[in-house]
Order: C-alpha cells, then sequence, then structure tokens
C-alpha cells in the first residue's frame, strides 16, 4: 500500500518490553561482563530499560556477593540523572567493575516473568495525576532514588530485602515509560512497604540486642 503526499505511514508497533529484555540477555557474553557494555548497550535513552534489567535479578531468591552495591549504585545514578535532566555519569570503578555473567544470566531470566506480569496489567496513560507536571516528575524521580537506595542498604541477607526495593524500581521504570500513573502509585506503595519492612528489622534486632544485653548483665 502506498501513502500519498501528507499521509503518515502507519507506527511501527513497539516490541513489548520483556521481548526487548530477553533478546538483550541473550546477547550477553557467556563468562564476564560490566556496566559499561550494558550502557554501551543501552545508550541515555534506553536508561530505564536498563534499569528493569538491573532490578530483575533481584526479584528471585538468588544472592550473587557484592552485586546490589554495584547495580544500587548504578540506579541511584540513574535516578540523579533523570533529576538533574543531565546525562548519567558513572565513576569508572562501578562502570569497569567485572560481573559474573553466568551467575547473572539466570537470574535475569528468571526475573522476565515480573517484566511479563507488570506489562500485563500496565496500562498507558492511567492515573495521569501520577504522572504528569514537572512537580510529579521530581517527586518520582526522588522516589526512584529512594528505592535505589533501600536496595543498597546491608540487609542482603535477609529474606525479600532486595526483593521489595527491586519492586518499587521495576514499577517506576515501567510507570514512567509507560506514562502509567498505576504503575507509579504501586511502586509507591512498594517504597512504603519496604521502609515499614526495614523498620521492623532494625525494630527487631534493636529488642534482641537489648535483651541479650540484658541477659549478659544481669
Amino acid at each position: 500500500m502506498e501513502h500519498g503526499p501528507g499521509t503518515a505511514p502507519p507506527r511501527r508497533r513497539r516490541r513489548p518490553l520483556g521481548e526487548q529484555l530477553a533478546a538483550i540477555i541473550g546477547q550477553l557474553p557467556e563468562d564476564r561482563l560490566s556496566l559499561r557494555e550494558l550502557l554501551d548497550t543501552f545508550g541515555d535513552e534506553g536508561l530505564l530499560l536498563l534499569t528493569i534489567l538491573l532490578t530483575l535479578v533481584f526479584l528471585i531468591p538468588v544472592s550473587i556477593p557484592g552485586v546490589s552495591t554495584v547495580f544500587g549504585a548504578a540506579i541511584l545514578l540513574v535516578g540523579v540523572s533523570r533529576l538533574a535532566r543531565r546525562p548519567l555519569w558513572l565513576p569508572r570503578r562501578i562502570k569497569d567493575k567485572a560481573l559474573p555473567a553466568d551467575r547473572l544470566r539466570p537470574g535475569l531470566q528468571g526475573g522476565l516473568k515480573w517484566v511479563r506480569r507488570m506489562e500485563r496489567i500496565s496500562r498507558p496513560r492511567r492515573l495521569p495525576a501520577f504522572v504528569d507536571g514537572r512537580a510529579m516528575d521530581i517527586a518520582n524521580n526522588l522516589a526512584f532514588i529512594l528505592a535505589a537506595l533501600l536496595l543498597m542498604a546491608p540487609f542482603g541477607f535477609v529474606p525479600f530485602s532486595n526483593t521489595l526495593p527491586a519492586l518499587a524500581l521495576l514499577l517506576y521504570a515501567i510507570g514512567m515509560i509507560q506514562r502509567d500513573g498505576g504503575a507509579i502509585l504501586l511502586g509507591h506503595l512498594a517504597n512504603i512497604g519496604t521502609m515499614v519492612y526495614f523498620a521492623v528489622l532494625l525494630g527487631g534486632g534493636g529488642m534482641a540486642a537489648h535483651g541479650l544485653f540484658e541477659r549478659l548483665t544481669g
């Protein structure tokens, strides 16, 4: 079918996020990779897609030492760059740190099911009050940064301590890509849930420490 003057060609259907990420995961090196290689793949325009990729490994019960610090720092700086509206900058030490691709790949592939679930329930332009305007943009990016800080908290040995903030980040990234205020709202709830969970952990640890101290000194 030909298009006459002034007639726009049909828009190409955008590939679902899950398909895009699955293709990228399939192209990862077999042994080692670095954030520099991932950044070269995504570029500045794909930073939210990169965020989704970096959260996947925390959505399933797999433990890879040091990954939450590196990935959390990268996601944190993505949020700062979005807040400041500047290109992403990463320290060379974080950008070039070698990561075990052979251990990351199963975690990334396992986490894809979460992206596909979120895509099925995400609705573009839903609850626009949570995504429209510069004030909401600032608030959402600050919440995104908070979730990255919570992901970096030293509770990796505690069940769900990485999963909850990673889920918040996944919801924020999908909400920002799709302009879906419903996903953003769920991200805020996941952030609040993370802080409540951490408060319970800290409170319970403090009470246990206090009881042990009383026993030792009693």
